[in-house]
């Protein structure tokens, strides 16, 4: 199954588990996905995932984190950082912030990997897809219930096809 566009709307059937489960869920998810390329690991609870890479802004190592994807109207990956409305950000997020560390990141996702230089949708764009984005997935809206920050959203365009990287 490619990653598709039009079947991007998930009814959430799931509890949503606790932040310390997602840690582990996300780490237990990276392996299986790095072992494979079957759809039934790639596609979770309805959602595609991609595994994202990056460099801690404080520990200069690699990190990886398992994330579901969602589509724009562009076909670009959009990813949340939301931790099921965690009042503080996850650290996938504050790595990508850190500019320094992070002028560009990896992504694997099930038809390959690339180099994207992120964007964080900021203002008008923003609020148009969020609301996209909550129309396909609810409960992003309830977590941004839980939380006084704004959850961000991060554009995943590709700029440059990966062809070493497993």
């Amino acid at each position: 199954m490619s990653e598709d566009r039009d079947d991007q709307r998930v009814e959430q059937f799931w509890e949503t588990p606790s932040h310390d489960q997602i840690v582990e869920i996300s780490r237990s998810h990276v392996v299986a996905l790095e072992a494979t390329d079957a759809d039934e690991v790639w596609m979770q609870v309805g959602m595609h995932h991609v595994v994202l890479h990056t460099i801690g802004r404080r520990t200069a190592r690699e990190h990886k984190c398992a994330l579901p994807v969602w589509r724009d109207e562009n076909d670009d990956r959009i990813v949340v950082g939301s931790f099921a409305g965690a009042e503080n950000e996850p650290d996938w997020v504050r790595n990508l912030r850190d500019r320094d560390a992070n002028p560009r990141v990896r992504v694997r996702s099930q038809s390959g990997c690339y180099w994207s230089d992120h964007q964080f949708l900021e203002g008008d764009e923003h609020a148009v897809v969020w609301k996209q984005l909550c129309t396909d997935r609810a409960w992003y809206e309830d977590y941004q219930g839980l939380t006084e920050r704004r959850i961000p959203l991060i554009r995943l365009v590709e700029t440059e096809p990966i062809t070493d990287m497993p």
